[in-house]
């Protein structure tokens, strides 16, 4: 009767790991995302544009790796 995603089942240490260490990684991509775009004094070579092409890039990753991480 009752569907999958109601049920109390606890999550097994592997899932409980596997989805804290996907949290992170979500936190560690969108935040070198927004660094990358508000970095002035970027080590590489990249114009503003690209700055914020490719924060913006990772920050899109993060979300795209989130939304799978809560599907599972």
């Amino acid at each position: 009767m009752y569907s999958k995603e109601f049920s109390n089942k606890q999550k097994s240490p592997m899932q409980r790991f596997l989805f804290i260490s996907g949290l992170l990684m979500f936190g560690l991509y969108f935040g070198l995302g927004i660094a990358i775009i508000c970095w002035k004094d970027f080590p590489l070579a990249l114009s503003f544009g690209y700055r914020v092409a490719f924060g913006l890039l990772l920050i899109v990753y993060s979300f795209i790796r989130f939304v799978r991480l809560l599907k599972r």
